[in-house]
């Protein structure tokens, strides 16, 4: 897989497509949620695209502090259903984990998990803070990582 970061603007109109219909085709249709997933913040992310064979097959999208939490974050980590089995969602976070630190020079990262995932995200050094909530009706927590400028 071959990782690109790029603002919003950089993006192609072909790149955006092909973004928003992963994110559509397992967000909205495999997990059967109904929510507004063009929520007017992907102008201020910094996109994590992940690409095989020039088909996007793994995104994130990622915030400075403040501009969705308070802290730094990663959001909309999406991998293909067909793809999963190739470890290619670590892959993306640790590109995502290490954009954060060097893009947004940002030591602290907030998600909002898939409550199912936390083990995949506590590989990543990510620890459970408050209780389980629901999102767009998916149960969800708050998960936060600390780490060191250069680790």
């Amino acid at each position: 897989m071959h990782i690109t970061i790029k603002k919003f603007e950089a993006l192609t109109l072909e790149e955006l497509y092909a973004i928003l219909r992963l994110r559509s085709e397992v967000f909205v249709v495999e997990q059967d949620c109904v929510y507004q997933d063009l929520d007017g913040k992907d102008q201020k992310a910094l996109h994590v695209i992940g690409k095989k064979e020039g088909v996007v097959i793994a995104y994130t999208r990622l915030f400075k502090s403040g501009d969705y939490f308070e802290q730094a974050s990663i959001g909309r980590v999406v991998v293909k259903k067909s793809e999963r089995k190739y470890g290619y969602g670590h892959e993306i976070m640790i590109a995502s984990i290490k954009a954060v630190r060097e893009h947004l020079n940002e030591t602290t990262i907030k998600i909002s998990a898939q409550t199912y995932l936390k083990k995949f995200y506590n590989s990543l050094g990510f620890k459970a803070i408050g209780e389980e909530y629901l999102e767009d009706g998916i149960p969800h927590i708050g998960m936060v990582k600390n780490q060191l400028p250069g680790s």
